[in-house]
């Protein structure tokens, strides 16, 4: 199993080492160590404290989604969202998750091509625009299972937020990150991953959604409100029963986050 989904994040001395400036809320590098083993962990903190407001989701619950989403895929067998807890850390309450080790050499998921290149084979369109120069692009993402099986996720957990760059391919593992828009109760998935829209869920899909259903429940409750872990177990259902993936709202032209990396 990959280090991230193994990490023991429930005990040790967390010590904040850098910042990530392009995150749109405050997010820090940090180092928790074992006090026996004196080993390090790299980690992802994300304080409270530093949410910025959003209209649509309440105040100083990014972090608690954050956990939600990790529980969901663990329960689910996802193994998707990297090891993912609550902590009490310098800065205040917060989120706290193993790093992911990105390799230099990893398969590129999600690209930004000329859209003359386009079909591709392998590959599904996201969005078509135009470049810096008025040259038309397309956003692209593989034909690959893991990104289908985090499409499959994304879907269950109502991910308002699924861009390219929260997307990690460590090459022993995929791993989706910021999951803090998710869960809200009204409709509100926004994601790059609508290659399979309107194509059969796998039996292998649709045993971790109806694991995901009968298992979380109970911790979700400790860390959404009761009309989003109702709305979660009815996002569970409908999958369940249609057993395709969800298609773009056609009365919604806000289901591709922007901007897409």
């Amino acid at each position: 199993m990959h280090p991230a989904l193994e990490a023991r994040l429930d005990t040790g001395e967390l010590e904040i080492t850098g910042r990530l400036l392009q995150a749109s809320n405050v997010t820090l590098l940090a180092t928790l160590t074992d006090p026996d083993t004196k080993l390090g962990i790299d980690c992802v903190y994300k304080p409270i404290k530093g949410e910025r407001p959003l209209w649509d989701f309440p105040d100083g619950t990014l972090a608690l989604r954050e956990v939600a989403a990790y529980e969901v895929s663990r329960a689910g067998g996802f193994d998707l969202v990297p090891v993912t807890v609550l902590v009490d850390g310098p800065l205040g309450p917060g989120s706290l998750q193993a790093w992911v080790d990105v390799e230099d050499d990893a398969e590129e998921l999600i690209d930004l091509v000329p859209a003359e290149t386009m079909p591709r084979e392998g590959w599904f369109t996201c969005v078509e625009g135009y470049g810096v120069d008025e040259t038309p692009v397309a956003v692209i993402h593989a034909d690959h299972d893991q990104l289908r099986l985090m499409a499959v996720l994304d879907a269950l957990i109502n991910n308002a937020d699924r861009k390219g760059g929260h997307i990690l391919n460590s090459g022993a593992g995929v791993f989706g990150v910021d999951h803090g828009i998710s869960f809200h109760s009204e409709p509100k998935l926004r994601t790059l991953l609508w290659g399979w829209a309107g194509t059969e869920l796998s039996e292998a899909e649709l045993a971790c959604v109806e694991r995901a259903a009968s298992e979380a429940p109970p911790v979700l409750r400790k860390l959404l409100a009761e009309d989003e872990v109702e709305a979660f177990l009815r996002r569970a259902g409908r999958l369940l029963t249609t057993r395709h993936f969800p298609r773009p709202r056609a009365d919604d032209h806000r289901t591709v986050p922007w901007p897409p990396f």
